[in-house]
């Protein structure tokens, strides 16, 4: 489908739809610095094919939606984990998301998000609980300083900031998927490239990363807010994650009452097409939760 624009308050969203609109919605919110593309267009086909309506977007101060006004946290305020380093929070990019839902009609969706996505996915199900008909967090934490947290060997890494010649960005976000990476998977190097060449034509604002990361920052640990969601929830987390460590999903897992956890075996802080099964089996199953009397899921 060709890319779409829909304004929000101040900020105006780029999205894609994928399927019938008069199947069941499914909303996939994407991670820190990551456009809507890294949900590949073969991984929406197959969830097109298990029956959903699928929509993709980019998040604000990403890809081709609205560049948020505003100077970066400083890494003294990240590192501090000072509330101040947000020029937003979580919620008004959970916000984004609903208005997003209301622009294209639709009542209620089935939620999913990967990393950040998976926080504002959570958010979205707290927030707005008669929205979500189900939440997929996938390889994502609640927040706290205790569970979720990288490596140390990842924070140079992940703080570096991505450079602007376009060869030299194409190496950078190779490198990066090497680092946080599935060790248990094939990792297509192409494919990669392929990803990171059309991530740089569409645009990229390293200031803007960095906005996104003050906003993980800003909202601080969400567990009691995580702990209100109601939705049928699966938390789905890679054994070898090295980005979210994979007590981030266990957290979230153990926070969301009736929540079902799925570790997928060899998965790093990617979305490897060997995974792609394992993931949509999980989101498909905890779809049909939500069809079932309330009775018989806490059976």
């Amino acid at each position: 489908m060709a890319e779409e624009f829909c304004q929000v308050g101040d900020v105006r969203l780029c999205y894609e739809t994928f399927g019938d609109p008069g199947d069941p919605a499914l909303l996939l919110i994407m991670g820190l610095a990551t456009q809507m593309v890294a949900w590949h267009e073969d991984f929406c086909a197959d969830l097109v094919r298990r029956g959903f309506f699928v929509i993709r977007f980019d998040n604000r101060d990403i890809g081709r939606s609205s560049k948020i006004e505003g100077r970066p946290p400083t890494m003294a305020q990240i590192l501090t984990r000072s509330r101040k380093a947000g020029r937003y929070t979580l919620r008004d990019m959970a916000g984004d998301a609903v208005g997003l839902l209301d622009h294209l009609g639709i009542e209620k969706a089935h939620v999913v998000g990967a990393s950040m996505g998976g926080m504002i996915a959570q958010t979205v199900a707290a927030k707005y609980p008669d929205r979500v008909l189900s939440l997929a967090s996938i390889m994502s934490n609640t927040g706290s300083r205790f569970t979720g947290q990288p490596k140390l060997a990842i924070y140079p890494v992940i703080l570096r900031t991505a450079p602007s010649d376009r060869e030299a960005f194409v190496e950078h976000i190779a490198s990066v998927y090497k680092a946080i990476g599935s060790p248990g998977f094939d990792r297509d190097v192409d494919e990669i490239r392929e990803l990171a060449e059309r991530s740089y034509e569409r645009g990229i604002n390293p200031a803007g990363s960095a906005r996104q990361l003050g906003a993980i920052v800003a909202s601080g640990n969400r567990t009691a807010q995580v702990a209100r969601i109601t939705a049928p929830t699966v938390v789905i987390h890679g054994t070898s994650d090295r980005l979210v460590s994979p007590s981030g999903g266990k957290a979230t897992a153990r926070a969301i009452r009736g929540a079902k956890l799925v570790m997928v075996e060899g998965m790093g802080h990617d979305l490897p097409r060997g995974a792609w099964p394992q993931i949509i089996d999980a989101i498909v199953e905890n779809a049909e939760r939500a069809e079932q009397p309330v009775a018989a899921q806490a059976a």
